[in-house]
């Protein structure tokens, strides 16, 4: 009874959330607040195929349902609507490396457990992976802010061709073998399906979390301890280099420029995409980890972890200003919150893509 409810309350915060975002994108025509909308949709969809199958028993329908949004589809399609917001910046060779590196987990996933009959799927989509990544680097070195278009190419043809296998495949009727987590073992599902995962999950996932915090290291006063440069008019040697210290020094320079943001943050002086983007950060977190604590079918920690993560994501897109200018009941005029100002963002982002940080 407590993993139905803690299932269908995420599922209920993840609804209001996408409506929420759709009636800000009608308002603003933002493209990262409709994309969102349909992760976190499919992430409520999820949430409330597990509520049905813990209450009712799962379906082959309902396991298809759950496996396509949940498992394949909503991490990939939040951490593009991160690609969206951050389109401005240099975060395309962040994209970029990430959609690489998950072509290659691809490969270690078939590796690891010998799914039969893929053949050379795997290699065939660390290819893919691999070109996707050429090009948004291309794009990104290039000052193209039109990179993300390369990745929503990608996402798009992934969940054409996962929706096909999920469809296609063969479950074996009656009652179903469910694992730890309450949910039905995957073993049944074809091997190319289920490669699909960690290509969509490793480049979302990790692209939510380290572009929200790219964002807020973009928005937050800095101290800079150590310098770099990623202008595409430097030498090829200079930029590789540059290439490869930039994440050691975002990743120093935000940590040494924490205490200033802290006392901002105190006087209110801080911008709202800072502390918005952290609890995005910690609620993908939260999300991406619900294995941990799972034994012998007790799914609780499983079903809480998701709940409190989505509540946390939602409560980072309320607390920032760009996203949510008003907060108010969706598709109405009644305003729960009234109208917020502050600086935009595109003045912002545009200076940081060609600044050392």
């Amino acid at each position: 009874m407590l993993s139905v409810l803690l299932s269908s309350a995420a599922a209920l915060i993840a609804l209001v959330m996408g409506l929420a975002l759709i009636d800000q994108w009608q308002e603003r025509r933002r493209t990262y607040q409709l994309v969102w909308a349909i992760g976190i949709l499919l992430f409520g969809a999820a949430s409330a195929c597990e509520a049905l199958g813990a209450a009712s028993g799962w379906t082959p329908t309902l396991f298809k349902a759950w496996y396509l949004a949940g498992a394949v589809l909503n991490v990939g399609w939040l951490g593009l609507g991160t690609a969206f917001l951050l389109a401005k910046t240099r975060f395309g060779y962040a994209y970029a490396a990430i959609t690489a590196l998950a072509g290659v987990f691809t490969v270690l996933t078939q590796a690891k457990n010998n799914y039969p009959d893929v053949a050379a799927v795997p290699f065939v989509y660390l290819i893919f992976a691999l070109v996707l990544a050429v090009c948004i680097a291309g794009d990104t070195y290039f000052e193209d802010d039109r990179w993300p278009r390369i990745a929503a190419i990608g996402v798009g043809i992934i969940t054409v061709v996962a929706t096909g296998l999920v469809v296609m495949a063969a479950l074996p009727s009656g009652a179903m073998e469910l694992d730890g987590h309450g949910i039905p073992e995957l073993k049944f599902l074809p091997g190319t399906l289920r490669l699909l995962t960690p290509l969509m999950n490793v480049t979302g996932g990790f692209s939510l979390i380290v572009g929200a915090l790219f964002s807020a290291y973009v928005f937050m006063p800095k101290r800079r301890v150590l310098g770099h440069s990623l202008d595409p008019g430097q030498s090829g040697d200079q930029m590789l280099f540059n290439l490869v210290i930039a994440p050691v020094a975002i990743v120093v320079n935000f940590a040494a420029s924490l205490p200033g943001a802290t006392v901002a943050l105190f006087r209110g002086e801080l911008h709202s995409r800072v502390p918005a983007t952290i609890l995005i950060a910690v609620g993908a977190l939260l999300i991406s980890g619900t294995d941990l604590g799972v034994k012998d079918g007790a799914t609780t920690i499983f079903e809480l972890s998701k709940l409190v993560g989505v509540a946390l994501i939602f409560l980072g897109f309320l607390v920032s200003i760009e996203a949510f200018r008003e907060v108010r009941i969706p598709f109405t005029t009644l305003r729960l919150m009234r109208a917020r100002h502050e600086e935009g963002p595109e003045a912002t982002l545009g200076s940081a893509v060609n600044r050392p940080d």
